[in-house]
This record gives C-alpha cells, structure tokens and sequence, in this order.
C-alpha cells in the first residue's frame, strides 16, 4: 500500500509501505477512502528532528472494514465506519467517564509504531469499541462533514463542554483554524449568544461568522486583549477556548477571561511552561481546563446533526489532493493557503 511518512522538519513523503494485518483477535483492518491533514500535523511539519525511518502520519480517517479479527463483534466486511483519533475499547472505567484518550487499552496513530491513517489501509486496535458505523456510503455528500467526527469537531466541541458553556456565557474563541470555527460552532449549538473569534483570516472569520461568532478581532497580543474587554465593558468573557496551543495565545487567554471564568485549552501545547501563577489564575478565581478531546465520548451526540444536515462542520476543508500529494497539502496549510486539506486515497 502507499502510506504517509514524516521524515523530519518539512520532509514528508509518499512511500510504499506493508499492507496492514491483524496482530490481535480485536483488531480490524480498514480500507480509508477519506482522510485529512490536521492543524497539529504542522507542529512535527516545523520541528520533527531529522531520523533515517519515518514516522506515520496521520490520525483522522473513514473507510470500509475490510477483515475482521475473532474477538471483534458488531461489524462485519464492508461496514463503512468512522474512527476517532484515539483508540478505546469503550468498556474500561475512564471509557465509561468519557475519557476514551486514557483508555486503559488505548493509543493513539502513528505513535508507537502504530500505522497513520494518511495511507490506504490501516489496522484498528480494539475496533469494536473504536469504529462507529455510518449509515451512509463512499458517494455521499456527507463525507467531509463525517470526517470532522474524527477529531476537529469533537475536539472544538470538547472545548466548550470542559468551558461550560451555556446561554449564560459569554465566549472568547483564540485561533481561526479548523478546531477554532468549531469550537464556534459548537458554543453557539450550547446556546452561546456572544461568540468573541479572534482570528485574523478573512475567509475564514468569515465561516466563523457563519457558524456563529457575533464579533471578530483580528488584533493580536496585548492590542487583541484590550479590543476583547473593550467590546465586554472591560471584564471579558466568561469562557475563553483556546485551539492554537502557543504561548502567545495562552497569554491572550489570560489576558481576556473573566475574573470567576474558565479557560479550556485543546490546541496542543507548542511550549513547556505557562505562567499559572497566583496574579494570572489563582488570584482571581479562574479555572484551566482542556486537554485531548475524547473525540469518541461525542460521537453519539454530534452525530444525529451531521446525517440530519442541520450543521455542516465539513465546510472547514477547503482543498482536497490525492495521496500522493499529500506533501502538498502539507505546504498548503502550512503557508495559510489552505484552511484543512482533505486526503482522497
């Protein structure tokens, strides 16, 4: 098969790689027919030291079961499934709390030696509780909002439940990317009325504004706090969703949040130390939240909206490649040419 391979800073390459197969009894193989690029792809795109053997890449995918393991029951071949970004067995005591990223018999692509899903097959540990089955086929319309079930939407959605996020709050959404407008979009379906974004591409404030942000401030840094409290009286907001993960937007969240509020961060963390402190957090009774998305704990409730078409989080891919152009797709998003680039093996 053909498969994605990082091999260091800005080298990724399309390889010829072993076919997956079964290594354990609830194990399924997967034939992916979409699959992404994500925002946190660019983190190891900038700074992933040089090394002789890739790293699989890729973590978002949809596909047909193609074989089955022993122990695996409620598939079967052909089943078009979807899988989130971790994998979970969804029976363990943190599956059951909604923490299917510490799944005692979980993991996650391409870590480990696991296969990335940026290739044309992949093997699924624990795939009875990992794969949902989609009611849908390779042709439908839905497939780009389907594949956003895999990480972005669930991700952004888990930044305004672990936020709270309710009629009552007020929101401040740090990052225009794709986990950004999601998060968007899944404050306002929490009945958010006022929806801060804080991004500074057009077209893509502009989908934001679709997906409900009232204001957008583009500014950054110390003059984007001060636009932030001069549009909440000067208090800020009840509830900041950071999906950046740099130091500089941390500093913004502090810098805009309510003093009583919460700031729920699931960009992943690009630096070592924050300033939690007694002047920034403590003092003023502000709660930090976040951390990976148990993308898989949401399914279930996002998914209605998708097949329904009452919400479209798809509309965040805005270029689609072959596999074998993946290492453009790369580029792409990296220079801020694209949005989210979806993979079509």
């Amino acid at each position: 098969m053909r498969a994605t391979f990082m091999y260091g800073a800005g080298d990724v390459r399309v390889e010829d790689a072993p076919d997956p197969v079964l290594e354990q009894p609830t194990d399924a193989i997967v034939r992916i027919v979409r699959a992404c690029i994500c925002g946190s792809d660019l983190h190891p795109y900038h700074n992933l030291p040089a090394s002789t053997g890739g790293a699989p890449m890729g973590h978002e995918f949809l596909g047909f079961v193609e074989e089955i393991g022993s122990e695996v029951a409620g598939l079967k071949r052909g089943d078009f499934v979807l899988a989130p970004f971790a994998y979970a067995d969804n029976t363990c005591d943190f599956c059951c709390e909604g923490l299917h990223t510490s799944c005692r018999k979980g993991g996650f692509w391409g870590v480990g030696g696991m296969g990335g899903g940026q290739a044309e097959a992949i093997r699924v540990p624990q795939a009875q509780g990992t794969l949902v089955n989609l009611p849908v086929g390779e042709d439908s319309a839905l497939l780009p909002s389907l594949l956003t079930l895999t990480d972005v939407y669930g991700t952004g959605y888990h930044a305004a439940k672990r936020a709270k996020v309710n009629p009552r709050t007020t929101v401040t959404v740090i990052g225009d990317g794709a986990v950004g407008l999601l998060a968007v979009l899944s404050a306002r379906q929490l009945g958010a009325e006022r929806i801060i974004l804080m991004g500074r591409h057009e077209e893509r404030t502009q989908i934001g504004r679709e997906f409900g942000a009232t204001d957008i401030v583009p500014e950054r840094g110390q003059e984007g706090i001060e636009r932030v409290r001069e549009l909440t009286g000067g208090v800020g907001t009840h509830t900041v969703l950071e999906a950046v993960g740099y130091m500089s937007a941390y500093e913004m969240a502090v810098g805009v949040v309510r003093p009583g509020g919460v700031i729920s961060r699931v960009g992943m963390p690009q630096y070592e130390e924050a300033p939690i402190g007694f002047t920034s957090l403590f003092g003023p009774n502000i709660t930090l939240t976040g951390g990976p998305a148990p993308v898989r704990a949401y399914i279930d409730e996002l998914l209605p909206g998708v097949l329904e078409g009452k919400v479209e989080p798809g509309r965040v891919f805005d270029r689609t490649v072959g596999l074998d152009m993946v290492p453009d797709g790369y580029r792409a998003m990296d220079r801020r040419e694209a949005l989210k680039v979806m993979v079509q093996p």
